[in-house]
C-alpha cells in the first residue's frame, strides 16, 4: 500500500467542488484556485487567500429541502487555454429563483414486474422541473474584475442531484471545453434520459466555444432539438449512459490522450472508465436524425451502460436482509436494457463496490473525483490514475478514501489499491469531496469537509498530497 501525507494549504473554506491551477493575466506564477459550491472562488498568491469572484447571490438555495445536503450550487469552473492572454474562464451553477416542484411527486424505484415503472416519460417539462443550470462565459477584464460575458447553455433539470461536479474541463485534444454532468437524477434514471440520444442529461459533451458569440442568453432546454441550430452547431456528444459524473481527466501517454472519466453509482458499485480513441456525435447529426425517424451512426461512439448497467455489474435493486447482510438480494432492475447495451457499452477500467469483503479493498459510497498522476515526486503513483470516495462504509468517525490504480494503453479492466493517508483528523469527520491537480498533473490536491451538507459552513480544508513524511 503506497502511503502519503496531506499537507494543508487553506481551512475554513465552505465545501471545496472545483480544484485547479492556473496562470493570471499578466502573471508568470501558476496559482491555486478553489471554488466553493455556495458559489466563491479563491485562489492562494503569496500565501495568503485571495477572493477571485463570489457570485453567492446567483446561486439557488442550497439544502432547504434535504437536511443540508445538496448536489447543486457552483459545480464547475474552467479557465481556457489561453486565460493567461485573453482572461477567459467558464462556470456551471445552479440559478437562484428557479427553484420548482421536481419531475416527480414521490422517489422512484423501479419494479421489474411493473411495466409502468420501466417506462415512464417525463411530461410537463416547463412546469415539472427542479431547477435551471446554466453554462457561461466569464471575462477577467483589464482592472482585475470579473464580469460576465454570455450564457452559452441553459438546462432544465427534472431533480436537485446528479448535477455532476468538477464538470467543466477544456479538451487538450480539440481545444473544447467539455461538459459532464448526469442522467437528471432521483435514482435508477427513471425516465431513460441518459440513453435517449436527443436527451441532454446523461450525456458528456463538447462545446466548441470559438463559435456562437452572440450575448443573448439561449433557451432554457432539456433536448438537443429544442436549441436554436447555430448552438446545435457549436456541440458535439462525446459519450452518453452516465449517470453522474465527477469531471474528465486528460492524460498524456506517447503523443495520444488517455481519457479517464468516473460514473458513480447507484446501490452496488463506482467505476472508473478510460478510453483513447472515441467518436464523437454533432448534435446536428443528432437532430436530422431524430427528424427522419432514424439513428445516427454510433460506431466508435462511447456508451457507458447506464441504466442498464452499473459499472461492471447489471443495474439491479438491493433488497436489504436484516438478519445476514450475506444474503442481501439482487434484483435486476432492466432487463431489456442490460442485454440490449451489453455489447454497445465501454466496460470500467476498475470498479469498487459498496460491500467488498476482500482483504485490501473498501466498501465504498460515492465517488468524488478521478484524476491522472504524472509526477516523480511519489513515484510509486506516476502514470497512476488516483480516484476519492466520499465516505468508507462503516468509519467511524466518518473518513473518505484515496486510492489508485493503473492502465495500460489497451484500457482493459485493472485492479486497484488505497492510498493510506497519515493526517490526523482527530475525532472530527473528513468527507473527500473532490480531487484536483495542476496543469501538467505533477501534484494532487485533496477537498476534504467536515460534514456531508452544504448548509454546515466554513468547515472545509484543501490539502496538498506530498509525499510521506512523519514530519507533516
Amino acid at each position: 500500500m503506497i502511503r502519503v501525507s496531506l499537507r494543508p494549504m487553506v481551512n475554513r473554506l465552505n465545501l471545496p467542488t472545483v480544484i485547479k491551477t492556473t496562470i493570471l493575466p499578466g502573471d508568470t506564477i501558476e496559482r491555486l484556485f478553489i471554488a466553493t459550491q455556495v458559489g466563491e472562488i479563491f485562489f492562494i498568491g503569496d500565501g495568503i487567500i485571495h477572493t477571485f469572484l463570489n457570485i453567492r447571490p446567483r446561486i439557488i438555495t442550497l439544502g432547504s429541502s434535504s437536511g443540508g445536503y445538496d448536489e447543486r450550487g457552483l459545480l464547475g469552473l474552467a479557465f481556457h487555454p489561453e486565460f493567461n492572454n485573453n482572461g477567459l474562464f467558464y462556470l456551471h451553477y445552479s440559478l437562484a429563483g428557479t427553484q420548482g416542484k421536481g419531475a416527480l411527486t414521490g422517489s422512484f424505484n423501479p419494479q421489474p414486474c411493473d411495466s409502468e415503472t420501466l417506462n415512464m416519460q417525463w411530461v410537463d417539462r416547463e412546469t415539472n422541473y427542479d431547477h435551471i443550470d446554466t453554462v457561461e462565459e466569464w471575462v477577467l477584464q483589464s482592472n482585475n474584475q470579473p464580469q460576465k460575458r454570455r450564457t452559452i447553455l441553459n438546462l432544465r433539470r427534472p431533480f436537485s442531484n446528479h448535477n455532476g461536479v468538477n464538470s467543466l474541463n477544456f479538451s487538450p485534444e480539440t481545444g473544447r471545453l467539455v461538459l459532464t454532468t448526469g442522467d437528471g437524477g432521483s435514482g435508477y434514471d427513471p425516465f431513460n434520459l441518459s440513453q435517449d440520444d436527443m436527451e441532454i442529461a446523461g450525456k458528456i459533451i463538447e462545446i466548441d466555444i470559438s463559435k456562437n458569440i452572440s450575448l443573448v442568453d439561449p433557451p432554457i432546454v432539456t433536448r438537443f432539438d429544442e436549441l436554436p441550430e447555430p448552438i446545435q452547431e457549436t456541440l458535439t456528444v462525446i459519450a452518453k449512459g452516465v449517470r453522474n459524473i465527477p469531471g474528465i481527466s486528460f492524460q498524456r501517454v506517447n503523443n495520444q490522450y488517455i481519457k479517464y472519466v468516473g460514473n458513480v453509482g447507484q446501490d452496488l458499485v463506482e467505476s472508473v472508465f478510460s478510453f483513447i480513441p472515441y467518436k464523437p456525435i454533432p448534435v446536428t447529426q443528432i437532430t436530422q436524425a431524430f427528424s427522419m425517424n432514424t439513428v445516427p451512426n454510433q460506431e466508435g461512439f462511447i456508451n457507458f451502460g447506464w441504466r442498464g448497467w452499473e459499472g461492471d455489474l447489471p443495474a439491479s435493486i438491493a433488497v436489504d436482509c436484516p438478519n445476514n447482510v450475506d444474503l442481501d438480494e439482487k434484483t435486476m432492475a432492466y432487463y431489456n436494457e442490460t442485454i440490449a447495451t451489453s455489447t454497445l457499452r465501454l466496460p470500467p477500467l476498475t470498479c469498487y463496490y459498496h460491500q467488498d469483503p476482500r482483504p485490501g479493498k473498501f466498501e465504498g459510497t460515492a465517488l468524488t473525483g478521478v484524476q491522472s498522476y504524472m509526477g516523480n515526486q511519489i513515484p510509486d503513483l506516476t502514470g497512476s490514475v488516483v480516484f476519492t470516495d466520499f465516505v468508507r462504509r462503516g468509519s467511524r468517525p466518518p473518513r473518505g478514501v484515496l486510492a489508485y490504480t493503473r492502465v495500460g494503453l489497451n484500457c482493459n479492466l485493472s485492479d486497484y489499491s488505497m492510498i493510506e493517508t497519515d493526517y490526523d483528523f482527530g475525532a472530527q469527520p473528513a468527507f473527500y469531496v473532490s480531487l484536483g491537480t495542476n496543469l501538467d498533473q505533477t501534484r494532487l490536491y485533496l477537498g476534504v469537509y467536515g460534514s456531508p451538507n452544504v448548509t454546515d459552513f466554513n468547515q472545509g480544508t484543501v490539502f496538498e498530497i506530498v509525499p510521506y513524511s512523519s514530519n507533516i
